[in-house]
């Protein structure tokens, strides 16, 4: 007799179906475990051994072989322990078969018997609910897994406590969904004084999902600007919520089973490596720029990043999706982010302070900048130099608008883009219209198009540069409430535009 459970591979975001077939058959006593299994899931044979001695349960003298269907697909992970469990408990004839393979399960398996919380439950609880089971997870993944309303999730804390569950004699209650994390943002935008140009340009950036580079010497506050960004950004929508918490609970990110509604913010180091701003490594897994899917990413010293990996961040922002390609594995990461990056003038940074003349200007800060490539710098919709507020003018300076009166009109214009795109598949903001949809939306007047002309010929606006005008200047209408582009929304919309 042959049993069967349940379970998922995880490729990326999405679970692959896994059936773990159990056969307990004459022969020398044996454990083993064939299907492509990695050092994890072969493991797991001892984990399980010793979880059903605990629970005094002998295993047979006899040839127990685990197979992992598809076995041509890699099997990687702790996850697998329970599956394996609950596919040897039928076998045994402890658990009702019939049960085993209409549950999906998977969970880590402690040598006392306990289940430890996984990541990937969320997923695991999108492919239940397709193929119509109910999901057994450990009791500390539970709450996470139970945001997916349309399956039926089993918390268990222990191995113990499901067998129960199984045989009626303790039946476990449906888990419940965790707690909705609003995350307010603890930075106000009411701390900045001054640096009005600066904070307009966040508020268009946020308004459009417009990617902004900040130019300024250190002090200036571009680090401080860039923190507080997410306080005028709208909540993640249910869709947009989803999406990223599938990411994020692949990398065990999700705290307390709690979705959370504020966008992400990640502000990875200068030093770090292709594989952590892209994604990669043994097991592909997403990097930066995917747990950063549908937020911000925020790039702090931009020239002292590898050029490298600046360079690998053409594709993803133009797509909105990176191709994470290994030996083993091709994975698919969604990577629709704003892009936000500081960078200083020069080396030293203070080549554009009179105060601190530098001998080596302005050929050091050709150099310094120029290690970002002219691509990559293209496709920054806004570009704008942050100088310095002098130190009278901070005592001076009254607090400015809070991150709550900003955040209502970018709330307003993403709600006018949001019904401007219903009908758009892949278009929600003025940052993602291209092609004809482009035109439509951002149709110019007489005196609008001359300036745009001018503009392009005066400064050699390429076609991409071209585009991206149009959609700022989109955006500037939106927050204006203008339908039409007007010759003051080109204009400002080209100001952005400064020269390397």
């Amino acid at each position: 007799m042959i049993s069967r459970a349940q379970t998922v591979a995880f490729q990326g975001v999405e679970a692959c179906p896994v059936e773990v077939q159990c056969a307990v058959a004459p022969g020398l006593p044996a454990f083993s475990i064939v299907g492509l299994p990695d050092k994890a899931v072969s493991e797991a044979r001892d984990r399980v051994r010793s979880a059903l001695a605990v629970m005094s349960i002998a295993l047979p003298s006899k040839r127990i072989t685990i197979n992992l269907s598809p076995a041509d697909l890699p099997k990687e992970g702790s996850h697998f322990d329970l599956p394996i469990a609950v596919a040897l408990l039928a076998a045994l004839e402890i658990l009702p078969p019939e049960a085993a393979n209409e549950t999906l399960s998977l969970g880590e398996l402690s040598l006392d018997g306990t289940l430890v919380a996984i990541t990937g439950a969320l997923p695991a609880a999108l492919a239940a609910a397709e193929q119509d089971r109910t999901l057994l997870c450990p009791k500390g993944s539970s709450a996470e897994a139970a945001w997916v309303e349309a399956a039926t999730v089993i918390g268990a804390a222990s191995l113990s406590e499901l067998i129960r569950h199984f045989t009626g004699q303790g039946v476990i209650t449906p888990a419940q969904p965790g707690e909705v994390i609003d995350g307010p943002p603890d930075k106000d935008l009411s701390d900045v004084k001054g640096q009005e140009v600066a904070r307009r340009a966040l508020e268009i950036a946020a308004a459009g999902r417009h990617h902004l580079l900040m130019s300024g010497p250190p002090g200036a506050g571009k680090s401080m600007m860039a923190a507080r960004l997410p306080s005028i950004l709208p909540p993640l929508t249910p869709q947009e919520a989803l999406e990223t918490s599938m990411i994020h609970s692949i990398c065990g990110l999700i705290e307390a089973g709690g979705v959370s509604r504020a966008r992400p913010y990640r502000a990875p180091h200068h030093t770090a490596s292709m594989a952590a701003i892209v994604g990669g490594g043994r097991r592909a897994q997403p990097g930066e720029i995917s747990l950063a899917h549908n937020g911000v990413l925020f790039l702090d010293e931009l020239p002292e990043f590898a050029r490298a990996v600046l360079e690998t961040l053409r594709q993803p922002l133009e797509t909105g999706d990176v191709m994470v390609a290994r030996v083993n594995a091709h994975v698919r990461y969604p990577s629709r982010f704003m892009l936000v990056a500081a960078a200083n003038p020069c080396r030293c940074g203070y080549m554009t302070d009179p105060a601190r003349a530098c001998p080596r200007a302005p050929s050091c800060g050709t150099d310094y900048m120029g290690r970002i490539s002219g691509p990559l710098m293209d496709r920054f919709d806004l570009r704008i130099e942050v100088v310095p507020v002098a130190f009278a003018d901070l005592e001076r300076s009254r607090p400015g608008e809070s991150s709550a009166t900003v955040a209502r009109r970018v709330a307003q214009a993403r709600t006018i883009q949001a019904e401007r795109y219903a009908a758009c598949d892949g278009t929600s903001v003025n940052a993602d219209a291209e092609g004809r949809v482009l035109e439509d939306v951002a149709q110019l007047q007489d005196d609008s198009r001359a300036l745009m002309m001018q503009a392009s010929e005066h400064f050699g606006l390429s076609a991409r540069g071209y585009h991206r005008v149009l959609r700022v200047a989109r955006t500037i209408a939106d927050l204006d409430g203008a339908p039409q582009i007007a010759r003051d929304h080109v204009a400002e919309a080209l100001s952005y535009r400064l020269p390397r």
